[in-house]
């Protein structure tokens, strides 16, 4: 299994990027490219990001450079608890390119991930239950997507 990730930096080439709201705080984001197994049993790679938040000066500490790969892995935390009461929406599970949030007995399922160097940490998913309202939007978007292509070609 993957054993290490990749350091990124923004368009302007800094590791670490400071808050918006709090110019003492900012975040590094990492990335991996794993296996994953998707709801219909499929394996695929995928690329998995994450932001690891602390103070400027904590996170100048680790002494990280674009591109870097350092140890460690990304993992996945789904929970029918909301990660930020302040802002719940900012982490559901949404449905691809549906724009539909994931949900179990009508209940949103939030979705985050999270950087760690604990080898055997494993991803935590819920499983949803709305699938009928996710397979119409899927059939909405397709059929979009075909009148699209139709009226490009005239």
């Amino acid at each position: 299994m993957n054993k290490s990730v990749k350091v990124t930096a923004d368009a302007a080439g800094n590791v670490i990027v400071p808050s918006q709201n709090n110019p003492e705080w900012g975040h590094i984001r990492v990335e991996q490219e794993r296996m994953v197994i998707d709801d219909r049993g499929f394996a695929r790679k995928k690329k998995v990001s994450s932001l690891i938040p602390g103070t400027i000066e904590d996170l100048k500490g680790f002494g990280w450079t674009k591109n870097e790969l350092v140890e460690g892995k990304i993992v996945i935390k789904e929970r029918l608890d909301a990660f930020n009461e302040n802002e719940p929406e900012r982490d559901y599970k949404i449905a691809g390119e549906t724009g539909i949030v994931c949900c179990q007995d009508g209940q949103p399922i939030y979705r985050k991930a999270f950087y760690t160097l604990n080898a055997n940490a494993y991803d935590e998913t819920v499983e949803h239950n709305n699938g009928d309202a996710i397979k119409a939007a899927y059939a909405e978007l397709s059929e979009k997507k075909a009148l699209d292509k139709g009226l490009s070609t005239l």
